[in-house]
């Protein structure tokens, strides 16, 4: 079994930075594809950026190219998306995703990330399930 627990995520303004983690307990970090992907309230879940087994290959959602950052450490077994610029149309959940051809593919329970000009508190996840 493995598991995925994302971290970082918050309340920033427009302009500012964000660094998500993602920590994984796979036996064989290095034998997976990681990926963030973010879902914003009443969208599907879109792929924002990932990275190959060693970090040799990167690739990004054009709109957050240049702006965001993907990276592997397979020693610690982490992921972590670095992310500048912020706008608020980057407001969502993100979520950490392993991959491997013909393994069960992981998911983290995501970070929320709220980009938004002004005073506001920094809210609380409320999560309802059966």
């Amino acid at each position: 079994q493995g598991q995925l627990v994302e971290s970082g995520g918050g309340l920033v303004q427009p302009g500012g930075s964000l660094r998500l983690s993602c920590a994984a307990s796979l036996s064989t970090f290095s034998d997976f594809r990681m990926s963030w992907y973010r879902q914003a309230l009443g969208n599907d879940r879109e792929l924002v950026a990932e990275i190959s087994r060693f970090g040799g290959t990167t690739n990004y959602a054009d709109s957050v190219k240049g702006r965001f950052t993907i990276s592997r450490d397979n020693d610690q077994k982490m992921v972590y998306l670095q992310m500048s610029n912020l706008k608020p149309e980057d407001t969502a959940v993100y979520y950490c995703k392993a991959a491997q051809i013909g393994r069960p593919v992981y998911w983290g329970r995501g970070t929320q990330v709220t980009v938004a000009a002004g005073d506001w508190g920094q809210g609380t996840r409320v999560t309802v399930s059966s």
